[in-house]
């Protein structure tokens, strides 16, 4: 019999826990060609998460838990729960129930057809405003031209993994994550399932657009170098252009004997390119910034409690 584990992040989920630990189980309990273990990954949550979880595994022995020592982030519980995975296959999913489980038979059915990566892919996207589902659109299109890793697109991180999957996905140690991009990055054999997307069961989303923003920047700067490169381009360019312009002044004060004139668009001139050279010092502050981080050599998290060994 064929062990699947079931990841899921918590943080601050007291409200849906219970409904998603029903649903799920009625849809797992339909499968009995396989056996499931649920790995809960505590991150740092502040409401009635943890005892709630503690009373799902005294009850069911199928329930483990993970509790991380303070709030890591989701891409860290993420990569607490694969540490201690250990089925031939992990499904992610969020306890909100915006990940169906009700597509799970139909995940583990391609994934026995030899899928190693089965997502499911958003249709729509119900509950969010027209602006996120803008600016999701944008960001990815300019992710997937900006880096040489095909990153999925409208793709989140509900899919389920084969074991070699997740122990490459675990190899990669860095402290500044992006999963969504890790998977394409790995590689294996893929197949995505379109699905629609309903709002949260209960309880509120964790994700603001700060949060969602920094996510962005994470996902390009971790995959792509090409703001670097933009920007030594535009600093190439301006740096030609003003050569140019200046050689045009010279020639004419020489040539016509005119003073030079201009003294508001010379400052609006000097202000431009002192902006831009601000925002590309930014930009290889993001860099150097994220060199630094991994530099100190930081665990990704730290677990205050745990249900089972890590494997």
């Amino acid at each position: 019999m064929k062990q699947i584990d079931i990841l899921v992040p918590c943080y601050n989920e007291e409200a849906v826990l219970p409904q998603f630990y029903q649903r799920t189980c009625a849809v797992i309990d339909a499968l009995p060609d396989y056996a499931f273990t649920f790995i809960f990954v505590n991150d740092g949550s502040r409401d009635q998460t943890l005892p709630i979880l503690r009373q799902l595994h005294e009850k069911d022995k199928r329930v483990a838990y993970v509790s991380l020592s303070r709030n890591f982030g989701k891409e860290a519980a993420m990569l607490a729960g694969m540490d201690y995975a250990e089925g031939d296959a992990l499904v992610i999913m969020d306890a909100d129930l915006q990940d169906p489980p009700e597509l799970l038979p139909d995940m583990i059915a391609w994934w026995e057809k030899g899928y190693r990566d089965v997502s499911a892919r958003r249709r729509r996207r119900e509950g969010e405003t027209f602006f996120k589902k803008w600016s999701s659109h944008v960001y990815y299109r300019l992710l997937k031209k900006l880096s040489p890793v095909p990153v999925q697109e409208d793709v989140g991180d509900f899919r389920l993994l084969d074991r070699r999957c997740v122990k490459a996905l675990c190899s990669l140690r860095e402290c500044q994550r992006y999963t969504k991009g890790l998977f394409s990055w790995i590689g294996f054999e893929k197949k995505e399932i379109l699905f629609d997307r309903p709002p949260r069961a209960a309880g509120k989303t964790k994700w603001n657009y700060w949060k969602l923003f920094n996510l962005a920047i994470d996902g390009i700067t971790s995959f792509t170098t090409a703001p670097l490169r933009i920007a030594a381009f535009t600093g190439c360019f301006l740096a030609i252009v003003a050569a140019i312009y200046l050689v045009f002044i010279v020639l004419r004060t020489l040539l016509f004997g005119e003073d030079v004139p201009g003294y508001p668009s010379l400052i609006s001139l000097i202000l431009f390119i002192g902006g831009v050279q601000f925002t590309f010092m930014g930009i290889l502050g993001e860099y150097v910034g994220r060199i630094y981080n991994e530099s100190k050599g930081r665990p990704p998290y730290i677990v205050g409690e745990s249900t089972r060994e890590k494997k």
